[in-house]
């Protein structure tokens, strides 16, 4: 007997692939005159932005460009990286945002792997891209972003993005993607070690992870967001589509400091901006001279490695409501958020920095998120203290890695994504992080965490990072090596005053046994390149 239920179909009435893509369009609509995007002198409102973007799908799509096709950008944080990431998809091409600190030799990689049609490119990384030119195979259409506020460099292509987006029409007739499963972008992890993994996205999940981050911040009507995390990485964590959904204001910072953070704080009564920790400690340990005071509270994301505890405490004193998330490339970015319990404001300052960085809870847009056993895919006990790897299920998990179908069943493999991460679970259900799988140390039989190691030696007043990775040792097959860069103004600190510190605030196992002064290796992104630091303690 048939189900009167399922009697009922979906109908265009009722049913609408979802994608990011509508909420400029709504934006454009209820808000035309509100400001999108402040670049330098530059100003777009959101009827302009979206006028914009539709201009860039056409100009594309009379250059051939059409569904599943490549369309790459070399772009810093600017108003076209920001349009790429509408007008692209509205033609249904892929978007790829290249890391503008790769080299030419992976950049070449990345153009040939994702088959790009056209590359829109800022003419201040025109060396690095002239020479991935001259390597890779394809040929792509060559557009130079020609920005006022570049540091140099030379035009490459046939036409600069004004003049490309000129013979494109603000009338654009685009239309959601038919199937939301569809590619809305590649983004390609770092690749440490051999070459960088395609992480194909679709619109289902750029959508929610849009709609999820407003949810994990608590983020008010019409944000003015500021631009420190780059838009290549995961799509600026899917904000570009965010700060749509929400009508807010994009401010471009091209070039990441504390200076230019503080100027536009005061300039433009930022609320809202994200960064990796290494942006946190830029701002704790600013100059005087290039701080500014703020009289309102800016509400900060932070992301990667744990924050160390010390760090959050000196951004909350200094007026910034830090909120931690956690996350990959394979997850849009962040996908848990450490949400915060109305009684941990009982807590002393140091009990609630603790607490915060933590990873936490899942997105409301992911289904589940737990530490498993990778051998025997059972969840371990929720003690705090036994170690699995950090699992993820859900529609903000990716399509899966273009190209590597091997790679991708070994990743997606028994219904969970392995982050690689290994963390636990405590009893009220948050999750913690203690180090990827590789940066374990394990001195003796006993398993270290680089992460608490690191998390002790931030709390030493000269220390302005840390990082600690293994190193080769006869008697204990590993031992801690600390590698620090001080404050400027931490005067001298010898390696034994480290060494000494750490014992004070450690089991004596865990501590450093070498210790390395000096500055810090680091991505575009902020994260320190442990693999580089790991290297370097074993030559």
């Amino acid at each position: 007997m048939p189900n009167a239920y399922e009697e009922l179909d979906r109908a265009a009435a009722n049913f609408v692939p979802l994608s990011p893509l509508s909420f400029i369009e709504r934006s454009a609509k209820v808000y035309p005159n509100r400001l999108a995007v402040i670049h330098g002198e530059r100003r777009y409102t959101w009827a302009e932005t979206y006028a914009r973007s539709r201009q860039l799908a056409d100009a594309l799509v009379k250059r051939g460009i059409s569904k599943g096709d490549t369309v790459a950008i070399m772009g810093a944080n600017t108003p076209e990286t920001y349009e790429a990431h509408f007008g692209v998809p509205m033609t249904g091409a892929v978007l790829n945002t290249l890391n503008i600190r790769l080299d030419a030799e992976t950049i070449a990689f990345i153009l040939d792997h994702g088959e790009a049609k056209v590359l829109l490119t800022d003419r201040e990384f025109s060396p690095t891209v002239k020479e991935a030119l001259e390597q890779c195979n394809a040929t792509p259409i060559v557009i130079d972003i020609d920005d006022e506020l570049a540091n140099g460099g030379e035009l490459l292509g046939e036409m600069d993005y004004e003049a490309f987006i000129s013979g494109g029409s603000a009338e654009f007739d685009w239309s959601l993607p038919e199937d939301e499963w569809q590619a809305i972008s590649l983004n390609y992890t770092s690749g440490t070690t051999g070459n960088p993994k395609g992480v194909v996205y679709h619109h289902r999940g750029a959508y929610l992870n849009a709609i999820g981050n407003v949810m994990a911040w608590n983020m008010s009507q019409h944000p003015v967001y500021l631009w420190t995390l780059p838009m290549f990485h995961c799509n600026g964590w899917c904000f570009a589509w965010t700060i749509a959904a929400h009508a807010g204001t994009n401010v471009c910072l091209r070039n990441v400091h504390a200076k230019g953070i503080f100027d536009a704080i005061a300039d433009h009564k930022i609320d809202h901006f994200c960064g990796a920790p290494i942006v946190l400690g830029m701002i704790v340990n600013a100059p005087e001279e290039e701080q500014k005071p703020f009289d309102y509270t800016i509400h900060v994301m932070t992301a990667g490695a744990p924050p160390p505890a010390a760090i959050l405490q000196s951004m909350s004193d200094a007026g910034f409501d830090v909120t931690h998330a956690y996350g990959l490339t394979e997850t849009y970015g962040p996908a848990t958020v450490c949400a915060w319990q109305d009684e941990w404001d009982n807590l002393p300052a140091t009990d609630q920095a603790a607490m915060k960085s933590r990873q936490g809870v899942n997105y409301v847009v992911l289904d589940q998120l737990n530490i498993i056993d990778p051998e025997t895919m059972e969840p371990v006990p929720a003690d705090g203290e036994t170690m699995g790897e950090v699992m993820f299920r859900g529609n903000n998990v990716m399509k899966g890695y273009l190209k590597n179908p091997e790679a991708t069943e070994e990743s997606l493999s028994g219904g969970w994504f392995h982050s690689g991460d290994l963390g636990v679970m405590h009893p009220d259900g948050y999750i913690q992080l203690k180090d990827r799988s590789k940066d374990i140390i394990i001195s003796g039989g006993e398993n270290i965490s680089s992460i608490e190691v690191e998390n002790a030696l931030y709390q030493h007043p000269g220390v302005l990072a840390a990082a600690v990775v293994a190193k080769d040792d006869e008697k204990w097959g590993e031992t801690p090596c600390a590698f620090i860069e001080l404050k400027p103004d931490a005067g001298e600190v010898t390696e034994q005053e480290i060494i000494e510190f750490a014992r004070d605030n450690l089991a004596h196992f865990k501590c450093p046994r070498h210790v390395v002064f000096g500055e810090l290796p680091k991505t575009s992104t902020g994260k320190i390149q442990k693999f580089v630091l790991r290297e370097r303690a074993n030559t």
